[in-house]
């Protein structure tokens, strides 16, 4: 059975801020003190410590068997390696890294950290009506990135997506999109380094989100989305964002995390 994409975290300044807002225009529930779930994945928001960088920092796979997916990358990534983690963690049992050096963690039924939603089971039909959809990574050699989590993970080509370079991957339900970085297309912009780009959230109507995001920020302006400081940057940002095969309405958390939204 193919690894499943089941826990993403974003590093904070102000977690408790960041908590509230995707629980009151997303309508995710709080798992744990840290933690908030759209059904199927769950999210955690870590406070910042020195020499963390914030923003979106990582994703998580729940996969049949660890052995596994050690003799995999053993046999075909010889310079793969993994660390096993605190048992303070509640999804993270190991954390490995990709070819580009992208850390993500993985867990196994019955591993003794995993609590709350992470105990569950993977099950899509939990999803609620605003749930993430997609995440993006870029990377310099998208070829050989996508090829890691095709062949460890057994993720497979979404074959409906978009031919423009990205590599388009799904897990069964949720969708990874493995996208080439260049410097080039910075131009205009702030330069970022080849990471995690963004959230993909599908909702259940574009017009109900955006009036519930206008009644949150009315009552809680501290929830707003971070606004743009410089107008030309921010367009140049936003044109890029917009290259991804998925999503139609592009806003971003109160801390900057850029989210890609569409209606299903």
């Amino acid at each position: 059975m193919p690894a499943k994409l089941k826990h993403v975290a974003i590093v904070s300044s102000d977690p408790e801020r960041l908590l509230r807002f995707y629980e009151g225009v997303f309508g995710m529930k709080r798992d744990r003190a840290i933690v908030v779930t759209d059904g199927y994945i769950g999210m955690n928001v870590n406070r910042r410590a020195p020499g963390r960088q914030a923003g979106l920092d990582h994703f998580g796979f729940e996969v049949d068997d660890v052995e596994e997916v050690f003799a995999r990358v053993r046999d075909d990534y010889p310079t793969i390696d993994w660390l096993k983690r605190p048992e303070n963690r509640p999804f993270a049992g190991i954390s490995m890294h990709d070819p580009a050096g992208n850390v993500f963690d993985l867990s196994q039924a019955g591993m003794e950290n995993r609590r709350g939603m992470y105990a569950d089971a993977p099950d899509a039909a939990r999803q609620h009506p605003r749930h993430i959809s997609h995440l993006m990574l870029r990377v310099v050699d998208p070829a050989t990135v996508a090829g890691f989590y095709r062949d460890v993970f057994g993720m497979r080509l979404d074959e409906s997506a978009p031919h423009d370079g990205s590599f388009y991957l799904t897990d069964g339900t949720i969708r990874f999109v493995v996208a080439p970085w260049k410097i080039g297309n910075y131009e205009g912009s702030g330069i970022e380094r080849p990471a995690l780009d963004h959230l993909g959230f599908e909702v259940e109507s574009l017009e109900a989100f955006r009036s519930d995001l206008k009644s949150l920020v009315a009552g809680n302006p501290e929830l707003a989305p971070l606004g743009a400081t410089k107008d030309e940057e921010h367009s140049a940002r936003a044109k890029l964002l917009a290259t991804c095969g998925y999503g139609s309405t592009h806003i971003s958390d109160p801390d900057g995390v850029l989210i890609d939204i569409t209606q299903h």
